[in-house]
């Protein structure tokens, strides 16, 4: 059986106070210090007074509720498409695991930027919506426009902190990829198998992500000594954490930690992850630390098209 994760001391995962990063001031090198830290020695932080609106977090939730609960069937009427969009069902399959396949205990909805089709820019699409559910929209657009608003901010602290250049990431973010996707956790007891849990152990394959969840807990990070954590809720606030093309830009500066979810509590879980995915042009390779400009990188369309093939087959990504 797995066994429970000890509970995080706060100090752990450290609480960063990022409003003076979103409010623009000029005044902010201990912020800045108090991110790179974070970044360096947790890959986790946890950020408060990020200028996000309360009840922007409530309606999507309500909204989000209200999606989950719809009929199998209408849910499948907007399955998952190759453009990384729509409804992904209740235990499917992935190689988010470096080794092997597991069985996620969840069930998501992807959505990005409303964007045409486009088939010289495979990322740009239309957004899936079930049709009974009008408010849906609205209420995810609206969240993702905010949530933005605070990456943008984490980004300008990103560059300030390696000495790029506050704008240096925002640039790479133009035309983003990023995918909000809302999570339904079903309760589950007992998981006997790290394979067969709420989501099995892996990194983000972004730049980084921005997480609401609720109050039942169920987050999990893995210490650099392999230890299992729990990250629990801390109202108010999100929880960030650094993906692998973070941990490559910054030559292994920033770490991009391993995490899981088990929902333990014996009620439905919700999150609303919002992965921070750069622009298809940006390149993969390091921007800190680096001899020289690797002359031809590995573009960023490449690498997640990639890598949205291997983790999630149930799309059907062509090659």
């Amino acid at each position: 059986m797995i066994p429970v994760s000890r509970r995080l001391d706060f100090s752990e995962i450290p609480v960063v106070d990022i409003s003076a990063l979103v409010e623009g001031r000029s005044a902010i090198d201990a912020t800045i210090a108090a991110l790179d830290r974070a970044c360096r020695d947790v890959g986790f932080l946890y950020i408060r007074n990020h200028g996000v609106a309360q009840a922007t977090i409530d309606r999507l939730v309500a909204e989000t509720k209200l999606f989950f609960a719809l009929p199998e069937p209408e849910k499948l009427a907007i399955a998952l498409d190759q453009r990384m969009r729509g409804y992904i069902p209740l235990n499917y399959r992935s190689w988010e695991g470096e080794a092997r396949a597991g069985t996620s205990h969840q069930e998501g909805l992807w959505v990005g930027h409303e964007r045409p089709l486009n088939d010289a820019v495979w990322f740009d699409a239309p957004n899936r919506w079930p049709a009974s559910l009008p408010g849906l929209k609205p209420a995810m657009m609206d969240y993702f426009a905010e949530v933005e608003r605070v990456g943008v901010a984490l980004m300008r602290g990103f560059g300030a902190a390696l000495g790029l250049g506050r704008e240096h990431f925002v640039k790479l973010f133009e035309h983003s990829t990023s995918r909000l996707k809302p999570n339904h956790y079903p309760p589950q007891h007992n998981p006997e198998n790290v394979n067969d849990i709420g989501v099995v152990p892996h990194s983000d394959s972004g730049g980084f992500t921005v997480l609401w969840q609720d109050d039942n807990g169920g987050l999990e990070v893995q210490s650099k000594s392999g230890e299992w954590v729990g990250a629990p809720p801390i109202p108010g606030t999100f929880v960030v954490n650094i993906g692998n093309v973070m941990q490559i830009w910054t030559n292994g500066r920033y770490s991009s930690t391993p995490h899981r979810v088990i929902n333990r509590n014996g009620r439905d879980r919700y999150s609303i992850p919002l992965f921070f995915n750069p622009g298809a042009a940006a390149p993969v390779t390091p921007l800190v630390g680096a001899a020289a400009p690797d002359p031809n990188p590995l573009l960023y369309g490449t690498y997640q098209k990639d890598e949205w093939r291997r983790i999630f087959p149930i799309a059907r990504i062509p090659a």
